[in-house]
């Protein structure tokens, strides 16, 4: 992780200067990124009821090896040359283990509750951004951090049922999604967001398909078209989310993610008639909080945040 820390140093001095309309632009990236994902989440539900979860890792990642193709013969073997091949190995794999544990849930739980389990990453990433990134972490952060705890708690409903292997499994794919994304804002300090996604396919598709060789059938077209759907969904949502972090800190803008639990939530009360709770409002109204408190609004430009 050490070496993590000497890529972060031009970012930190970029955020004590970022200018806020960079801020609205990172925000209003994720939540395009969020919307996107929340729909690669309805297709990859109506594909888990039939294709097991191994197949579907995979074709997500290897789907995405074809949206690059075009970039390929546009830019040149070249354009994928990097020096930072240890750490997009480190970014895939442990994407590739929360990607494993978010779509379990995704086939085993609500929507709505999965999309929480998942989006809950942004209560680790201030800590993470800051162990790993050395990434100030303010006030603001820790607030909006700790209101979106409170309303994911609200919404998954803290009962008997919270704390079994399914919510485990959701948590901890929280978790390494949240490594993943600090490590993605460490990496667009040299890289562009297009070679970051790209090699998040790549290596992806090498791990994903060894276990997907050994439950391989013939499937369906509707199969098919769902899965691909998922896999074109995820991949640009990836691209947004990467180009929004290029942008602004991943500890300040990362509560936005929370979003995708309110479309989500819309989602299911379309295609399942999942109808929201009190608790639920309550708890979608906490993680609106967390949002706006990494809007531009409540933004200080403090010389605290300088390193």
């Amino acid at each position: 992780s050490a070496r993590i820390h000497p890529y972060s140093s031009p970012g930190l001095m970029m955020t004590a200067s970022m200018p806020q309309n960079d801020l609205s632009k990172a925000i209003g990236l994720l939540t395009i990124s969020a919307f996107l994902f929340s729909l690669m989440g309805v297709c990859i539900r109506y594909a888990s009821h039939t294709v097991d979860n191994a197949t579907i890792v995979f074709f997500r990642n290897f789907i995405g090896l074809f949206i690059f193709l075009p970039l390929l013969f546009n830019k040149g073997l070249g354009f994928f040359k990097t020096r930072r091949l240890w750490m997009h190995t480190w970014r895939s794999v442990v994407g590739l283990l929360a990607m494993y544990g978010f779509f379990y849930a995704i086939a085993q739980l609500k929507l709505s509750n999965a999309m929480v389990f998942t989006y809950s990453s942004p209560i680790f990433i201030p800590l993470i951004a800051w162990l790993f990134l050395k990434e100030k972490v303010s006030a603001a952060m820790l607030i909006a951090a700790l209101f979106g705890l409170m309303g994911v708690l609200c919404v998954a409903k803290p009962d008997a049922g919270l704390f079994n292997h399914l919510s485990i499994i959701g948590l901890g794919a929280s978790f390494l999604a949240a490594m993943a994304f600090v490590t993605v804002r460490a990496l667009t300090q040299t890289e562009p967001p297009e070679r970051i996604v790209f090699y998040f396919c790549l290596i992806g598709t090498l791990i994903s398909v060894i276990p997907m060789f050994w439950l391989w059938r013939s499937y369906q077209w509707s199969e098919l078209g769902l899965l691909i759907s998922a896999g074109v969904l995820a991949n640009i949502s990836q691209i947004f989310m990467s180009r929004a972090y290029s942008l602004a800190p991943a500890g300040q803008v990362g509560p936005v993610n929370y979003i995708a639990i309110i479309f989500a939530g819309i989602w299911g009360f379309l295609f399942w008639q999942e109808l929201p709770d009190l608790s639920s409002l309550l708890g979608f109204g906490l993680i609106l909080i967390a949002i706006l408190l990494c809007s531009p609004l409540f933004k200080k430009a403090s010389p605290t945040q300088a390193p």
